[in-house]
């Protein structure tokens, strides 16, 4: 699949587990399937995915079954990242060989590693495949647009960034001016500041898979230069999953997993142990989150 300028929405796909914690490979085809129908421009598995969780062969399971499952109607992006060059190196090889369109990879944050370590780390997965990598930037990694560009300058296939180091507005704005030229900046974070994102030249974003008409829609409708609209529909689908998303542990995988089954896409809401319980007043608000979204008998 041509991956040239890759753009737009590319959800970030939650894992569905059965009350066991078993990977659901029917429910994570409807998933793909789910968001392919609602015309999104892209999918991902990441640590949204819970990936870090995953045992080798689970991670080759999940990797293969996304790729046969979209057939190249849109790139898939596989998060290959590791505490080691050589073990993300193997894992970038095999996502590749498996059919992914794109790698994203934060650089390695377990143990500290300075500028120089962390393009070394880059610069020996870029040479080891053939296909993009998106830099991540997160809190737990940041990447400067001076890294950025120095990685960009050293690695052949390292092509986009996705952006979601706090401030994120001003990271994206501030990662579009220095480096916009020689890689596409997409937002992340859930997507809670897509239009703030795209106002400073982002091309995209990659948020969760639970709402991808409505992200699409916010897409569609900036991208017409209807931003009234725009915010509207963010405003009355989008905000409110991620306030009470963002509340802090893992509180979003449970949320958007609930979501996911009130819609009838994925069997069960389990997210892998270790993970933080939701209590009383939390689940009370995701029940009536859901009851405004997606009325029971009505999704």
């Amino acid at each position: 699949m041509a991956t040239d300028r890759m753009q737009g929405v590319f959800p970030i796909l939650v894992t569905p587990f059965d009350e066991k914690g078993r990977i659901d490979e029917q429910s994570l085809v409807a998933l793909i399937e789910f968001n392919l129908a609602a015309g999104v421009h892209g999918i991902g598995v990441a640590i949204g995915s819970e990936m870090f969780k995953f045992n080798e062969a689970e991670r080759a399971k999940v990797t293969r079954r996304v790729i046969e499952t979209a057939r190249k109607r849109v790139p898939v992006v596989i998060n290959t990242g590791a505490g080691g060059t050589d073990l993300a190196v193997d894992y970038s090889r095999a996502a590749e060989d498996a059919g992914a369109d794109a790698l994203m990879i934060m650089p390695p944050a377990f143990l500290p590693a300075g500028p120089a370590e962390v393009v070394d780390y880059f610069r020996a997965i870029s040479a080891a495949v053939s296909i993009p990598i998106f830099l991540q930037d997160t809190p737990a990694a940041p990447v400067s647009p001076g890294l950025a560009l120095r990685i960009t300058e050293e690695c052949e296939h390292v092509r986009y960034i996705k952006v979601e180091t706090l401030p994120v507005t001003a990271k994206v704005a501030d990662m579009v001016g220095s480096v916009g030229d020689r890689l596409t900046v997409f937002g992340g974070a859930g997507g809670g500041y897509f239009i703030e994102e795209l106002r400073r030249g982002s091309r995209g974003t990659m948020p969760f898979c639970s709402q991808p008409s409505a992200f699409v829609g916010v897409w569609d409708l900036f991208r017409q230069g209807d931003e009234r609209r725009a915010r509207a529909l963010f405003d009355r689908t989008i905000m409110p999953v991620n306030r009470l998303a963002a509340q802090g542990a893992d509180i979003f995988y449970h949320v958007h997993k609930q979501l996911l089954v009130r819609q009838g896409i994925i069997r069960s809401a389990t997210v892998r142990s270790p993970t933080v319980p939701v209590d009383e007043i939390t689940r009370r608000e995701i029940a009536m989150l859901l009851d405004d979204l997606y009325p029971a008998g009505g999704a």
